[in-house]
């Protein structure tokens, strides 16, 4: 009794041991977690690639010929949206129609299905090329200097992928065993996205398939990184442990987050996420709904509640553009202005497809809708902009960059001032459709960032702005 006692014994204080052991791996794994912004990209810029659209032809050999052009505007990172095959099956030929009640099989091939209803992970996009054709891309997306991220759809599937039919406890199913589409947390119903299928973040395999897919296209493809569509849908917790995961593969990656959920930026999961508050707030200042001021609640909001990262800002994208509008209709003469903001503001600026056109349509989310290219009437403006982004270190991402610092209130302006490791910006947009002035609150001896004139001010002057006008100045080059 007494040995088997001891034994006993013995046995409970290994499986303590263990326990113990166990716990200290997991607390050290998460010490040793180190998740910094990447060096390179410490004052990139973004540019979303919508690769159906950018060209007639619509695929990566097409796509080459503008990667230079690009790069020129001081881009340095390209955003593909989805690569990877689209489903057939429950196929949208647009909002409220399907594929299958499209009755002539040659109008059939008008409608491509949409980018996000994923047949397949690990493959490409056959309108898109070849895996060989996307390996060339990066390639020359690396040979110019350029980073290139991958649209990653984690939160759902489309109907043809072989999950579907090989694991169906990977989907989330209703009541009677039936794969559902995605549900709207907040309401309860669905999105009405009925041409995909939702994930089942409860099942710990398909959890774990889906880090090592993402980890392939890392550590077999090479890319840099993902920006993740529906990212704030997913259980946080996947994320803690799916990012380290990846940055293990290659700590040099970036990682944006389509979200607004703090925990994606505060648990040091993603580096950025996006700025959509900021975003409706412009769009309802651009319709004079709002007054520049309220910037000014945002931003002490903003920095309550997020304590990590920072946010991609943009005036448009692919989801902007195709169902709430062109920067035309959404912001009117207030979109230059605008634009010019989210480049000055905290955080890192975004640049759809087209709109260096500029682009005045909304492109088609579901067929064939080429950009056009022609004038690139706007991609000197992109250019100057991001070149004051590249060579003042106020405007750097993240803790590369000065804080925000209010250069004087108004109702209508917004004025502020950014430094850091010497450089300086002082940044006034006249945020209305009226003329404005304002009275200079310190002496001034810089430079115009986008006419490069010297720019003197005393304390005191009075500087008048025209509807929607900004100034923005910087210290000179040295």
């Amino acid at each position: 009794m007494l040995m088997k006692n001891i034994f006993m014994l013995l046995v409970l204080s290994m499986i303590i041991t263990a326990c113990n052991d166990k716990s200290s791996d997991s607390q050290n794994n998460s010490e040793n977690y180190e998740f910094a912004l990447p060096e390179w990209a410490s004052n990139a810029t973004i540019y979303e690639v919508n690769t159906r659209h950018m060209t007639p032809e619509g695929n990566f050999k097409a796509l080459q010929t503008h990667l230079e052009r690009i790069r020129a505007m001081n881009v340095d990172i390209l955003w593909l949206m989805p690569i990877h095959p689209i489903s057939v099956e429950k196929r949208k030929a647009t909002n409220d129609l399907f594929l299958s009640d499209i009755e002539d099989p040659e109008e059939r091939k008008n409608y491509l299905g949409s980018p996000y209803s994923v047949a397949d992970y690990r493959a490409i996009n056959p309108d898109y090329g070849t895996m060989e054709d996307f390996k060339v891309l990066l390639a020359k997306a690396h040979e110019l200097g350029m980073k290139l991220i991958i649209d990653w759809v984690p939160n759902h599937t489309g109907w043809d992928h072989p999950w579907i039919t090989e694991h169906p406890d990977w989907y989330t199913q209703d009541a009677d065993g039936n794969i559902i589409d995605p549900i709207d947390y907040n309401t309860g119903k669905s999105w009405g996205w009925v041409d995909v299928a939702d994930l089942n973040y409860d099942n710990e395999e398909m959890r774990q398939e889906m880090i090592a897919t993402m980890k392939f296209w890392i550590e077999e493809i090479g890319i840099d990184g993902f920006r993740v569509d529906v990212a704030h849908g997913i259980p946080q917790d996947f994320w803690d442990e799916a990012c380290p995961e990846l940055v293990k593969a290659n700590p040099d990656i970036f990682l944006l987050a389509e979200s607004a959920v703090p925990s994606n930026l505060n648990n040091k999961t993603f580096h950025a996420d996006y700025g959509w508050s900021l975003h409706h707030l412009l769009n309802e200042i651009a319709r004079s709904e709002k007054k520049a001021s309220e910037i000014d609640e945002w931003l002490r909001n903003d920095r309550e509640t997020y304590k990590e990262g920072f946010h991609m800002h943009f005036t448009s994208n692919h989801d902007e553009n195709t169902w709430a509008g062109t920067v035309f209709e959404r912001m009117g003469d207030a979109h230059l202005t605008m634009a010019a903001f989210t480049v000055c503001f905290e955080g890192m600026p975004l640049l759809y497809s087209g709109m260096e056109e500029p682009m005045r349509k909304r492109l088609a989310f579901f067929t064939k809708d080429t950009i056009g290219f022609k004038d690139y009437a706007y991609s000197d403006f992109y250019t100057k902009l991001f070149d004051l982004k590249h060579n003042n270190k106020a405007l750097g991402n993240g803790s590369y960059g000065g804080a925000l610092q209010k250069w004087f209130d108004d109702e209508n302006i917004f004025a502020f001032s950014r430094e850091n490791e010497g450089d300086r910006i002082i940044a006034v947009f006249n945020m209305s459709a009226d003329d404005q002035s304002f009275s200079v609150p310190e002496d001034v001896d810089m430079v115009d960032a986008q006419e490069f004139t010297e720019v003197k001010w005393s304390e005191g002057d009075k500087i008048s702005l025209a509807p929607w006008q900004y100034i923005i100045l910087s210290n000179p080059r040295s």
